[in-house]
C-alpha cells in the first residue's frame, strides 16, 4: 500500500500537463479503472401461478474496467469499454452464490478544467453482455447464465502529470437489468432481476495525440 501511494505522489510531482493538450480534439486515451462496490437486487419471478418479488442481500463487489476512447471535441471523449464484475453473496436460496458479470458498450465523458493539472469530468455510458452466477446448495452447484443489461453515469476528477497520464477517481450509479427462463419441478419460471450499484473506482489513464500522416520524401 505505501508503494503504491509513493507511486502517485511521485506521479503527480512529475509536472503539470497543460489540460488542453490532453482533452483536445483527435487525442486518444487509453487505460483503466479497479473499483469496489455495494450492490442491492430485487428479483421478479413470473409463473403459471402468478408474479411474485424479493430482495436478495446487499453485495460487495469488485469491479475491473479497460477503456479507449477518442476526443471527437475539445474536451469531450467517446470510446468503448469492457466492465468485468466478480461478487459473492449468501442468499435464503442457496447457501452462496458466486456471480461474474462481462460487459462491453459505448462511453462518453466530459471534463471541465478545475486547476492547472486537475479537471473534473461526467462519465457515463452502457453495456450488454453475459451474467454468470454458481449458486451452490450444500454438496450441489447449480449454474446460470444470463443475458444483462446496464448504465451508467457518475462524477470523477483527473489528476495529470506532464507526460500525459492521468490519475482519477470515480463514483458512479449502475443500474443493471437481467433475465432467464428456468424450469424448477416441471414449472416454467421467467426471472427478472434489476440491480441498483454504487462504485467507487480508482484508474489510470494514458492521454497522446493522434496518429499523423507521413510527408512524402522530397529529393529534390
Amino acid at each position: 500500500m505505501k508503494r503504491i501511494l509513493f507511486l502517485g505522489l511521485l506521479l503527480l510531482g512529475i509536472g503539470s500537463f497543460a489540460f488542453s493538450q490532453v482533452t483536445g480534439r483527435g487525442n486518444f486515451m487509453l487505460g483503466g479503472t479497479v473499483g469496489i462496490s455495494t450492490a442491492q437486487s430485487k428479483i421478479t419471478q413470473t409463473t403459471s401461478a402468478g408474479e411474485s418479488q424479493d430482495k436478495s442481500p446487499t453485495s460487495s463487489q469488485i469491479s475491473f474496467a479497460p477503456a479507449v476512447g477518442y476526443f471527437l471535441l475539445d474536451r469531450t471523449a467517446v470510446g468503448i469499454r469492457m466492465d468485468f464484475t466478480r461478487s459473492a453473496v449468501r442468499e435464503q436460496q442457496a447457501d452462496k452464490v458466486l456471480d461474474s458479470d462481462l460487459l462491453f458498450g459505448p462511453f462518453g465523458r466530459y471534463y471541465l478544467p478545475a486547476g492547472k493539472d486537475l479537471a473534473l469530468f461526467i462519465d457515463g455510458g452502457f453495456g450488454f453482455g453475459n451474467s454468470n452466477d454458481q449458486q451452490y446448495f450444500g454438496e450441489v452447484s447449480q449454474r446460470i447464465n444470463t443475458n444483462i443489461f446496464a448504465v451508467g453515469i457518475g462524477p470523477g476528477f483527473t489528476v495529470f502529470s506532464e507526460h500525459g497520464l492521468g490519475i482519477e477517481a470515480l463514483l458512479k450509479y449502475n443500474f443493471a437489468r437481467s433475465r432467464f427462463d428456468t424450469t424448477v419441478g416441471g414449472v416454467s419460471q421467467e426471472v427478472i432481476t434489476h440491480t441498483n450499484q454504487v462504485d467507487l473506482s480508482l484508474g489510470l489513464q494514458l492521454y497522446f495525440g493522434g496518429i499523423k500522416k507521413l510527408e512524402s520524401p522530397k529529393y529534390f
